[in-house]
């Protein structure tokens, strides 16, 4: 717990708020449904929730594609209100969705905006390096993205 804020499972009653969410932070491209977060969840991918009190202020998701010996996960979102940023909320999550991906010996790959330097820069803090650019990636905006990759915690 970091002051008011707690870490913990997401649970699937959260995923409307999620959608609100995300309706709220990606607005020009293509954000992710409640149904979407219901559907990661029931697939088994751990995500994690930021909650302050009672709200719901944060996710991060991550989702294994292949198994040992050469363990890999995709992070497949991470948000935060943006009422509650600048308060270390973001890396929180982002840690504790690495600490599971460290516990399997996981390369961690992501997708980025290349126009999201603040996002970009906490990756690049937590390990990540740019391995490559999707051009267009993002919908309907078309804006591109940085691929991104971490190798597992020693």
């Amino acid at each position: 717990m970091r002051g008011t804020v707690l870490i913990e499972a997401l649970r699937e009653t959260d995923a409307e708020r999620c959608a609100e969410l995300e309706k709220l932070l990606f607005p020009g491209d293509d954000p992710w449904s409640a149904r979407a977060f219901r559907e990661e969840l029931r697939l088994g991918h751990h995500y994690l929730a930021a909650r302050d009190g009672d709200e719901l202020v944060g996710y991060a998701g991550l989702a294994f594609v292949a198994g040992p010996p050469h363990a890999e996960a995709e992070i497949h979102t991470i948000g935060v209100d943006p009422a509650h940023r600048r308060r270390g909320i973001g890396r929180e999550l982002l840690q504790g969705v690495l600490d599971v991906a460290d516990g399997a010996g996981a390369t961690v790959f992501l997708e980025v905006r290349t126009d999201n330097d603040a996002a970009r820069a906490l990756y690049e803090a937590e390990g990540f390096t740019v391995v490559g650019l999707r051009k267009r990636y993002y919908s309907p905006s078309g804006a591109d993205a940085h691929t991104m990759r971490r190798e597992p915690a020693p």
